[in-house]
């Protein structure tokens, strides 16, 4: 498009993220702008999965997460050999779809990313019904092939989008970029912990 920048038209197939079964289809537009602001992504999906199944399947998983007594840690997810411990799954889950915002905000027309670990995880016990982590995650940014290494705080509220704030730094450079916080329509506050962030 003259002047404002690319605009692409795709259409894909999503999948289960635990079992791999087909979840539907998707028709989308991606316009990537001249200046240095994300993509605008306009998508419509037709599921093949029944919605109500998967709020409760999110459901179950935020219900497991929000009755810890004790937080739960975990490092190097996964493993060196590929392997995830089935108790830090949901931690990982999680992170997978905290870490697509950072992703969908750092990504161009010429460079993309995929978490490749979550180098450390920590999950906060509140009082609210909140949950909340944060994470070191390490993104594959390609096709340069560098290690970004990301500080993740995300927050989710069951039935609402997660928020995520992150910084980002590359592991041979100092401090690349910095972000607001990401929000869908969720309500509450991002509470802020310590000297992290």
């Amino acid at each position: 498009i003259p002047g404002s920048g690319h605009k692409y038209y795709l259409h894909f197939t999503t999948e289960d993220y635990k079992s791999g079964e087909n979840a539907g289809s998707c028709l989308a537009t991606v316009l990537y702008p001249r200046t240095k602001s994300p993509p605008v992504v306009n998508i419509k999906c037709m599921h093949t999965k029944d919605q109500k199944q998967i709020q409760e399947e999110d459901n179950r998983l935020y219900q497991k997460l929000r009755h810890q007594t004790k937080p739960i840690i975990g490092n190097n997810i996964p493993d060196s050999y590929g392997n995830i411990e089935p108790a830090l799954e949901p931690v990982w889950a999680l992170a997978v779809a905290g870490s697509s915002y950072i992703m969908w905000e750092k990504s161009t027309e010429t460079v993309g990313y995929f978490m490749a670990q979550v180098r450390s995880a920590r999950q906060w016990i509140r009082k609210d019904d909140f949950i909340e982590f944060d994470y070191t995650v390490l993104l594959h940014e390609t096709p340069t092939q560098e290690i970004i290494s990301c500080h993740m705080r995300l927050t989710w509220l069951s039935g609402h989008p997660l928020k995520v704030k992150h910084f980002c730094a590359s592991e041979n450079q100092g401090l690349e970029d910095g972000s607001g916080m990401e929000s869908g329509s969720a309500a509450g506050i991002l509470h802020e912990r310590g000297a992290n962030f």
